[in-house]
């Protein structure tokens, strides 16, 4: 009797003294609540982003928009065609293919902005290409899904679920056009929500890691091609992004933002719109990618920001030795500005 009662506290079903446990739905709440709270958190961050943004700044970048063309051919033709070379040439699973070419249709992240500062690139520059990027992400990443995808997708390997990845892109714009109307009505206030919203930002990296870890236990155990991915994709695109924002004649300060905007991907992004389109199954074998992204960006990143720090450090010393080398270099380049009126000099 005893037996009974307490099958009957604990279980769904009991025939006598034969119980079965129900199944446990904790994963899926847990899925569910990490859901809601990463949309909350990207659209905090993408509001942040958007109080980062002068809007008259802005449209004058859109009115000589050289330095943001550049960047776009980088962000949007550089990434992705990078992405889908590195995915054949490592020959991934075909899901695993589709979360790396993801990452790289992602508009540029909120950390370019910050070492774009600390490498003294063109700030105005900097914002205007992250804030374009995301709004043209809208029609640009499923394009470019819809392009390097065609291989699998024609042989019915993946399905790619346009419709969850547009909700996602569409969501985004909301909070950052407000982002920019209230930096632009409250500038003051505008700065504190950027503070909130850097410190939501790495916040939500953290949560991602430690709640995938717990939902997808067995994403870590991931093929170490991905690792490797991981590692050379944002090289290719700090160093693919600085070599063609020279071959069109940009400035040396505007080609280290050009670069830091290519290869500095919004990985916040990529996981949310990871986690909300696809199938636990699926993630089992893609979550990991944008955490090890999120990694290698910042690791490298980091690196040459350091070279450049060291660069420019034995830069003055020699400058300070040989004066005269300043009178060249100016000569130099300006030669470039005057080629094409959209070019601008850097601010000394």
């Amino acid at each position: 009797m005893n037996n009974s009662t307490a099958c009957l506290a604990n279980a769904a079903v009991c025939q006598g003294d034969s119980c079965v446990l129900p199944e446990s739905n904790f994963n899926y709440i847990l899925s569910v609540i990490m859901s809601i709270i990463l949309t909350i958190l990207l659209a905090l961050v993408m509001f942040s982003m958007g109080c980062n943004v002068e809007i008259k700044k802005f449209l004058g970048h859109i009115k000589r928009p050289w330095g943001i063309c550049v960047g776009f051919l980088c962000q949007f033709g550089i990434m992705p065609l990078m992405g889908f070379i590195l995915s054949v040439a490592f020959n991934i699973l075909p899901i695993q293919a589709v979360v790396v070419l993801i990452m790289g249709c992602c508009p540029g992240g909120t950390s370019s902005n910050i070492l774009a500062y600390w490498a003294d690139g063109d700030m105005d520059l900097s914002i205007s290409m992250t804030t374009c990027s995301t709004l043209l992400a809208l029609g640009m990443m499923p394009l470019c899904l819809f392009i390097y995808t065609k291989m699998w997708t024609d042989t019915g390997t993946i399905i790619i679920p346009y419709d969850s990845i547009g909700t996602s892109l569409v969501a985004l714009v909301v909070p950052v056009s407000i982002g920019m109307f209230v930096n632009h009505k409250w500038p003051k206030k505008a700065k504190v929500i950027l503070k909130v919203g850097s410190i939501a930002g790495i916040f939500l990296i953290v949560l991602v890691a430690v709640v995938g870890g717990i939902l997808y236990q067995g994403s870590w155990a991931i093929n170490p091609k991905l690792w490797i991915i991981g590692t050379i994709f944002p090289v290719a695109g700090y160093s693919l992004g600085f070599l063609l924002a020279r071959i069109a004649g940009q400035s040396w300060q505007r080609c280290r933002t050009v670069a830091l905007e290519t290869g500095m991907q919004n990985t916040q992004l990529c996981s949310t719109i990871v986690q909300l389109s696809f199938t636990p199954e699926q993630l089992q074998h893609m979550f990991t990618f944008p955490l090890i992204y999120s990694i290698f960006q910042l690791v490298i990143a980091a690196i040459l920001l350091g070279l450049y720090v060291v660069y420019k450090k034995y830069y003055r010393k020699n400058h300070e030795e040989f004066p005269e080398s300043k009178d060249n270099e100016t000569v130099s380049e300006s030669s470039l500005y005057k080629m094409n009126g959209g070019f601008q000099p850097d601010e000394k």
